[in-house]
């Protein structure tokens, strides 16, 4: 059974001959070996590509031990190279290379050589490892599966299929079971033997038990404002742990690096400007959420709101949390000053969308809730409030569009694209 990742295909074929080196980035399961040397290698041999002039290297392969060498795997790529015509390299686990980025450099003077690479651990995964490409690096970012790709590979009523990507995410392995106790072991599994210990690995961590306990506080907390000097109080008030607000800024530094979660930013819309502190943490993946707190805390709020906040990302916004600061006189004439939050200010080149996530709407008390904050916009741009009950969508007389999670999944560009 295939799975299809059609956009990142698309993104692979698009960058072709651009003479950059093009690093598949993501969390470790996520897709890219399997893009890469599965359907990125099918389309070029149906596209008449000659499979002697494609160069495929698995580095973690120990048949190919000798390759980890730089010098080896340079020589055996140039042996591979007998004519003018274009060849396609594509190294996968180049972190297993010592001096990769040397070796990867030494290709950008090949026209005829088009470079792919992936790796799994949190080393290559650095958000920065494109610098050291020297300019030359083209960033193809893979995510676990889209809700839209989970639904049309799995096919079924969308309330149920909804329910189990919340709870299971969208890591293709865990996609292809159908049993719900394998489900959990892989996630269970992953979580602790790849994902963790892939940073332990890279930043030498001995006693990982502040690491851990510091993604289980993440995880039950996912959409509520934070940041470390927050979690050093919970630290040291609740784990009687003495970890150091530097300790926590530094694994929190790690744990986005890998991919695993995502910092979102609060952001003053009337005044135009950042606010450092506190921010909002979100998983790229909702099953290593749920599988890190024992599947125990499934809160449809929450992870209704780390589903979008998801879905925007893959959508190529830059989602930030969003602030409204009103200053009105009190019923004595003082002035007083209100802070209204807007759950997700979203942009993307020109075009912005303020964005609520409400699971329910289920009384008028609630809908003004929700959209106390939209209604102090006036800049023009959309203003949306996703919602996860069953309603069609509409626009009220203030011009704010509600939409369901559903419809909003199997199309989101059509509600939120200006």
């Amino acid at each position: 059974m295939q799975i299809n990742r059609d956009k990142y295909l698309q993104q692979l074929v698009h960058a072709c001959g651009n003479q950059m080196i093009k690093v598949i980035t993501g969390m470790r399961r996520c897709g890219k070996s399997y893009l890469l040397f599965t359907l990125f290698h099918n389309y070029l041999l149906e596209k008449g590509v000659d499979s002697s002039h494609l160069i495929e290297v698995d580095l973690e392969d120990r048949l190919n031990k000798t390759l980890r060498n730089p010098d080896t795997l340079l020589e055996y790529i140039y042996s591979r190279i007998t004519d003018d015509g274009h060849y396609y390299v594509m190294l996968d686990e180049v972190q297993m290379v010592s001096e990769f980025e040397d070796v990867l450099n030494s290709f950008l003077k090949k026209s005829n050589v088009d470079v792919f690479v992936t790796g799994s651990n949190a080393r290559f995964l650095s958000k920065d490892v494109i610098t050291e490409f020297r300019g030359r690096g083209d960033e193809i970012r893979v995510h676990p599966l889209s809700f839209r790709e989970f639904a049309d590979f799995r096919q079924g009523d969308m309330v149920d299929l909804l329910n189990e990507y919340m709870l299971y995410g969208g890591l293709p392995q865990v996609v292809l079971e159908t049993d719900a106790e394998k489900k959990k072991s892989y996630l269970l599994q992953q979580f602790t033997h790849t994902y963790l210990r892939d940073i332990r690995e890279r930043y030498t961590i001995l006693n990982d038990d502040d690491l851990s306990e510091l993604v289980s506080t993440l995880a039950s907390s996912i959409g509520c404002m934070t940041n470390p000097s927050k979690l050093v109080n919970t630290f040291h008030s609740v784990k009687k742990s003495s970890i150091s607000f530097e300790t926590v800024a530094k694994y929190l530094s790690y744990l986005e690096d890998a991919f695993m979660i995502e910092r979102s930013i609060r952001y003053d819309i009337k005044g135009r400007k950042y606010i450092d502190t506190p921010y909002k943490f979100y998983f790229e993946d909702l099953g290593l959420r749920n599988a890190r707190i024992g599947f125990r805390q499934y809160e449809e709020g929450h992870l209704m709101e780390n589903l979008i906040y998801n879905e925007l990302r893959m959508l190529g916004y830059t989602v930030d949390v969003g602030q409204v600061v009103v200053e009105q006189k009190d019923e004595d004439g003082k002035r007083k000053r209100q802070t209204f939050e807007v759950d997700f200010v979203c942009n993307k080149g020109y075009s912005r969308v303020y964005i609520q996530s409400a699971y329910k709407l289920q009384n008028e008390d609630k809908y003004r809730q929700e959209i106390n904050s939209l209604t102090r916009l006036s800049d023009g741009f959309r203003r949306v409030v996703i919602s996860g009950m069953l309603e069609p969508t509409h626009m009220d007389d203030k011009g704010i569009y509600f939409v369901n999670v559903y419809d909003f999944l199997r199309n989101p560009a059509a509600y939120i694209d200006n």
